[in-house]
């Protein structure tokens, strides 16, 4: 297919899907002339990949190239995609940086305690760590018995993202699945979060008109 078809197929425009292929982010397609060339499905699927990768994820151009990079040439263990995917999808500022040791020492012990098995240089422990710092920087502290109910509830979804079918998925299908899987269903989670703030809310205090008092 020509560049204009890859266009219609995608939603993407032409001018994107050139910046797209200058930066290196979905491969050129194979020459048919000085000025034209033709694109297969791969390209379909890597410009739907990079297009949610900017637009829903909000990551930058360096980000994405990573993801590319990942996928041009990918781990052969499927619980080295999941770093992979981590790294990608960390805070825009470093995860590693946590201004409280506190912070860091407590989600050390949250983890430990719990028995799960995160490698010390997970980002996602950095996170946890940092999230922690903010938190109780701004005056949230978040109880022991708070946290058994949000680790228990992440197990659990941790337990359906993380499907059997991986294993039998090619590298680079794996790989994109955790990413996209991670960028489309986070904001489904945090939106579920606050549905479910509401009806207990509604179960607890919707008949309490104190506040009018």
């Amino acid at each position: 297919m020509r560049i204009s078809e890859l266009s219609q197929r995608t939603g993407v425009s032409v001018a994107t899907l050139k910046y797209y292929l200058r930066e290196g982010l979905v491969p050129a397609g194979v020459p048919l002339s000085a000025t034209r060339a033709d694109y297969g499905e791969s390209h379909v699927e890597r410009v739907r990949l990079v297009r949610s990768l900017i637009d829903v994820a909000g990551l930058s151009i360096e980000r994405v190239r990573e993801v590319v990079q990942a996928l041009s040439d990918p781990p052969t263990s499927r619980h080295g995609l999941l770093g992979i995917a981590h790294a990608v999808l960390r805070s825009t500022s470093p995860a590693g940086t946590v201004t409280d040791a506190h912070a860091r020492q407590l989600s050390d012990q949250v983890i430990d305690g719990l028995g799960w098995h995160v490698g010390d240089d997970s980002v996602a422990r950095a996170q946890l760590g940092a999230a922690l710092d903010r938190a109780r920087g701004d005056g949230l502290e978040i109880s022991e018995e708070t946290f058994a109910v949000y680790a228990q509830a992440a197990l659990l979804m941790a337990a359906q993202d993380v499907r059997d079918e991986l294993g039998l998925e090619s590298a680079s299908e794996a790989l994109r699945y955790v990413i996209l899987g991670n960028v489309l269903s986070d904001p489904v989670v945090i939106g579920l979060r606050r549905l479910a703030q509401e009806h207990v809310s509604a179960g607890k205090f919707a008949g309490d008109d104190r506040d009018h008092q």
